[in-house]
């Protein structure tokens, strides 16, 4: 990712923390700043790992209320994943889905969104957003996986 594309995230999620009235402290903008950077699934105790160092005097309770309110508002999204709830920077330029690796967590996003195929929903209810990902094994971690066959003589 080039830093254009780190600067663009961090401003977007800036934004969307200013909107919601949040004041943009320097905790905040470390944390706009490790997501935009790292570019991949982080635990909750990732996030406390670095946060704390930055700042000690920050707990476990605050870093993990911080990220559920960024997910509630966009700018973070949530997974569970085979070990555990994980956060990422939102994409925020366009609606796309994800195929996300169960081994390495490596994503790769598709223009197809499957809500066009949904039918007979309840005409009372009035969808805001959806998400959809499929989970599997990326062709590195499905190849590293198979048996290699003995070489016959």
């Amino acid at each position: 990712m080039q830093v254009g594309t780190h600067t663009h995230t961090i401003d977007e999620m800036l934004k969307a923390m200013s909107r919601q009235g949040w004041r943009i402290t320097e905790q905040r903008r470390s944390l706009a700043t490790l997501f935009a950077e790292s570019g991949s699934y982080l635990s909750p105790k990732d996030v406390y790992e670095y946060m704390k160092v930055k700042y000690p005097g920050v707990s476990f309770d605050t870093v993990y209320r911080n990220l559920r309110l960024l997910s509630e508002m966009g700018v973070l999204e949530q997974f569970h994943l085979a070990d555990g709830l994980k956060f990422k920077a939102s994409c925020l330029s366009h609606h796309h889905h994800h195929m996300i690796c169960v081994s390495c967590e490596k994503t790769v996003t598709f223009e197809f969104c499957p809500m066009k195929l949904v039918k007979d929903l309840p005409e009372s209810f009035e969808v805001q957003s959806h998400r959809f990902e499929i989970f599997g094994y990326c062709s590195d971690c499905k190849s590293a996986a198979s048996p290699v066959k003995p070489i016959e003589h």
